[in-house]
């Protein structure tokens, strides 16, 4: 039997209403589902295992759990640090843990021999696009898109879903939730009931940060060592990356460290609004920044950003695998050589703030130091401004008597 002939599917699963659907929905017609959990570090031990137990719950054919962590350091995060910029220069990108799901999932569907793909996004939201051109990127794929599908026929989905569980003898949690919550080692966002109002956020809408009356009276002073754009240890204790953004999380979270509110335009061209917050991603940010400006030269602190908010704007908008991402990465790491040293991060809550930088490729000159003391003359300087202004100085005197 030939992979498109093959009856198997993977499915992308997480346990909640959505996937959970999916599954008998897609075992109704004539599929063998097996599903995929890709951990990035949105729960704990418990939910973990409740997520294999719904699996086993719903009847899949198989069901495997991923540790998401180390791929979603080197596949997003270090090219997401060495960029520095948010989506329109504000949100850090914390769904792009998508496209690590996708590629667990692949790999699973290679695995078993089959080119199928299910998800469980619905027809209103970015995250359909990420999936869909991800896998689509990677190969010839059957996409499966089950909420879409009833979405076709169906105005009210979420109830549907849940009758139909509830018809085949699938209960349904009834962890009722005031907002939509995404959470992954790389931040947490909430969406929905006042948020989506355009009205102040209420006090549940929070995640890991703590609000500023629980924030700890002494401050926080923390030390990241660098390696190439990289950081490698916190306080001089070397860290796996995903285990280090997972202990500058706790460690700034308690400081209300990295949250914020996001206004944007989306994929599918809705304004989006949520409350993000991404403590560690912050941390980090300021961080290399400061340690970037220190060393890379002038040019290129200048020109990085153009093509930092080029690359930031693919993968939110689902081109991933897109070749120029792939060229842009190359020249970020090359920008990289030099960023090595470390810069100590200080905070008393809220903002963080790069106090120290230390490097072996610090752009210092020997003989001068800026508006203290120089290594050249007044004629130099003189004669610099002079020729630096030319051209404006020119436009003046020539349209001197136009201007009167």
């Amino acid at each position: 039997m030939s992979v498109n002939d093959s009856k198997d599917i993977v499915l992308a699963f997480s346990g909640g209403l959505d996937t959970s659907f999916c599954v008998p929905y897609l075992k109704e017609r004539g599929w063998n589902v097996h599903t995929v959990f890709a951990d990035t570090g949105g729960v704990d031990a418990d939910e973990r295992a409740y997520i294999e137990q719904r699996a086993a719950e719903l009847g899949v054919a198989s069901h495997v759990t991923v540790d998401g962590g180390p791929a979603i350091w080197e596949g997003f995060v270090k090219p997401f640090v060495w960029a520095g910029e948010g989506y329109q220069a504000q949100y850090p990108l914390l769904v792009s843990d998508r496209y690590l799901i996708v590629d667990a999932a692949l790999a699973r569907a290679q695995a078993l021999g089959t080119n199928a793909i299910a998800h469980g996004c619905t027809g209103m939201g970015n995250d359909q696009v990420r999936f869909d051109l991800a896998v689509k990127a990677s190969g010839d794929y059957r996409i499966v898109a089950p909420i879409r599908e009833i979405q076709k026929e169906h105005t009210q989905t979420r109830a549907y879903e849940q009758a139909f569980l509830d018809a085949r003898g699938f209960g349904v949690r009834s962890k009722q939730q005031q907002y939509t919550i995404n959470e992954n080692v790389l931040g947490v966002t909430l969406s929905g009931a006042e948020i989506d109002e355009w009205k102040a956020p209420g006090e549940n809408a929070r995640g890991w940060c703590k609000p500023r009356g629980e924030w700890p009276a002494e401050s926080l002073e923390v030390r990241l060592t660098f390696v190439q754009g990289e950081a490698v240890a916190i306080n001089g204790a070397s860290l796996a990356g995903d285990k280090l953004l997972q202990q500058l999380n706790a460690m700034f979270a308690e400081y209300g460290v990295g949250r914020g509110m996001y206004t944007g335009d989306t994929t599918i061209g809705l304004k989006g609004r949520i409350v993000y917050e991404a403590p560690g991603l912050t941390a980090l940010l300021v961080a290399h920044r400061a340690l970037e400006e220190a060393v890379l030269s002038k040019q290129q602190n200048r020109f990085k950003p153009e093509l930092a908010r080029k690359w930031v704007e693919l993968v939110y908008e689902g081109f991933f695998h897109d070749p120029l991402k792939t060229d842009i990465e190359s020249f970020l790491k090359s920008s990289q050589r030099m960023v090595n040293g470390d810069v100590v991060l200080q905070t008393s809550g809220a903002h963080v703030d790069a106090v120290a930088v230390t490097s072996p490729h610090l752009l210092q000159s020997k003989g001068a130091t800026y508006a203290q003391s120089a290594d050249w003359g007044v004629e130099e300087a003189e004669g610099f401004i002079k020729l630096f202004g030319m051209s404006s100085t020119l436009w003046a005197e020539v349209n001197a008597d136009a201007n009167g």
